[in-house]
């Protein structure tokens, strides 16, 4: 018999590139067993997703190379397996949900025939599969799962990927499950009922889960042991407690000293003129009224936050006041003139006073497009912004002000991690120099130091250039640091709107308590308090 489930044994991966060799992953071990939960925490570049990409077989090789290292699985090594031995484990006795479901769900295949597929192809029978299709949608929490089943990957928002993505994993019932950023995308309530979810059917079936994250607070939520990776190198293991309590490395504190909600609440800077006055906004698709009458205004400089579950509005909203949807009545005035009916000519003219930062960057970003281009391009359509001759070194400032290096300006998106490629569109959104930025979960995929990089440079931003920010999240500690005023969506409805003060310390409705007690809290005594409370609430 193993001594573990899995076992990763001076494991060592590089890739070859253009600038030479990277070393990814160096001479790194640890195992996980039948029942329990590991996490692997990190920033972005620092190993984790290669290393659970080198168990799944997926990385390239070349560019890559796994130079060491055993992976054992119940004691036989899957690097020594063929080919077909390999399509045995993955996905059957291994599978993976992935971190960018887009990237992962087949565009022209509707959801429930990819589910009943992944079955099928592991030999279940296809009324089985079929019904078991539709068993897992209702336990991810997709809504109104058999119609569900018929819609494709497009007609959902990003956390309901995720959900498809996790039921699909989960579809043959793994001994282990590599959870790569599971909750990412997901609002705070979905994503305490998916990792409720994993950690019930882990009790059913006794399967190992390997979470690779950067949230510290999904590690205090539900992971037994964890694994910090710095620079491809393990630097700490231990509890969540104990590594959160006791940490002994520089880069561990360093971790934990960026994580949000900790900060000084923003008051208000006062009345005025808003720069944003919506009135009476309504969006109809069909029979479904995404937007029930939004009313708000905005004042320059300020930060209204947009919070709510997945398919409550919110991205609607943004949608529809940068007229990507067209809104079916109300108004919204910018600076005395109504965006909603302006005509396409003089909204152009307005394109550089408002910019977006989307959520899924995989999207937004132009894939045989290199980062300079992309970032250059604003001055492109707005030439009268930026001499040519200084375009370079702006790009390289907006760069390292997002935290990435100059000489990524030569890459594409696809050579970059998540997290990378949402900093990419913050630095794109940057080049026109915008009055309001409508940031639709910009920060979600970034690492916690990176994340509060990005929310002190948007800070510094609104204090020294006026520039107001909509910003749309389900990170509620990250709210709480950066919003002036908080606005709660429930289907298509504001619930409750307030200071961030108000909201944060004496929410007035019960779904604003049930969100709030949904978040999760790195101090893992903290969260396990605030578990208590959900479930408190919900019963």
């Amino acid at each position: 018999m193993a001594d573990h489930l899995l076992e990763v044994r001076n494991l060592s991966v590089q890739f070859h590139t253009a600038g030479g060799i990277v070393k990814a992953v160096r001479d790194i071990s640890w195992h996980l067993d039948r029942g329990e939960t590991l996490a692997i925490l990190g920033e972005s570049g620092s190993g984790k997703s290669v290393s659970a990409s080198a168990i799944m077989n997926l990385i390239d090789m070349p560019p890559g190379e796994i130079t060491s290292g055993q992976i054992l699985f119940e004691g036989r090594d899957l690097l020594a397996l063929s080919a077909g031995e390999r399509r045995l484990v993955n996905g059957k006795r291994i599978a993976m949900i992935f971190q960018d479901p887009l990237g992962h769900l087949n565009p022209v295949y509707t959801v429930g025939w990819q589910l009943v597929e992944t079955m099928r192809v592991h030999g279940s029978r296809k009324d089985e599969a079929q019904r078991r299709a539709l068993e897992l949608l209702t336990r991810v929490g997709i809504p109104s799962p058999k119609d569900a089943m018929r819609k494709y990957p497009h007609q959902f928002s990003g956390g309901q990927r995720q959900r498809v993505m996790i039921a699909m994993a989960l579809a043959m019932k793994p001994d282990i499950v590599i959870a790569d950023e599971p909750t990412t995308a997901l609002d705070v309530t979905v994503q305490a009922e998916v990792l409720a979810l994993l950690d019930e059917l882990q009790n059913e079936t006794g399967m190992g889960l390997l979470l690779i994250t950067h949230d510290l607070g999904v590690v205090a939520e539900v992971a037994d042991r964890v694994v910090v990776m710095n620079a491809g190198e393990i630097v700490e293991t231990g509890t969540p407690a104990a590594v959160y309590h006791n940490p002994q490395h520089p880069y561990t504190r360093k971790l934990i000293g960026a994580a949000p909600g900790r900060g000084e609440i923003h008051e208000p800077s006062g009345d005025g003129e808003p720069l944003l006055r919506v009135a009476g906004m309504t969006k109809s698709y069909g029979a479904f009224q995404a937007l029930k009458h939004a009313s708000f205004d905005l004042q320059p400089g300020e930060t209204m936050a947009v919070v709510g579950e997945s398919g409550s509005g919110k991205s609607t909203l943004a949608r529809c006041l940068l007229r990507l949807e067209q809104a079916d009545s109300g108004q919204a005035l910018w600076k005395g003139r109504d965006l909603l009916s302006m005509p396409p000519k003089e909204m152009f003219g307005l394109r550089r006073q408002i910019q977006m930062v989307f959520q899924d960057p995989t999207q937004s970003l132009n894939p045989r497009m290199s980062v300079y281009d992309l970032i250059a391009e604003a001055w492109m359509i707005h030439p009268e912004i930026l001499p040519k001759d200084k375009w370079r070194e702006r790009v390289n400032e907006l760069l390292s002000q997002v935290g990435l290096l100059p000489e990524h300006a030569r890459r594409y998106p696809h050579q970059f991690s998540g997290g990378q490629r949402q900093r990419i569109a913050i630095a794109r959104a940057l080049a026109l120099q915008p009055e309001l930025i409508v940031c639709d979960e910009a920060v979600s995929a970034l690492d916690v130091s990176i994340q509060a990089q990005v929310i002190a440079l948007l800070d510094k931003l609104r204090r020294e250039l006026k520039i107001a920010f909509i910003f749309i999240a389900h990170d509620l500690p990250v709210v709480r640091d950066f919003a002036d005023h908080v606005m709660v969506m429930k289907a298509g409805e504001i619930v409750e709107l307030g200071t961030a003060r108000e909201i944060f310390e004496n929410p007035r409705q019960d779904y604003t308590k049930r969100l709030l007690a949904a978040g999760l809290d790195p101090d893992p005594e903290i969260q396990r308090k605030r578990s208590e409370e959900r479930e408190r609430l919900s019963a």
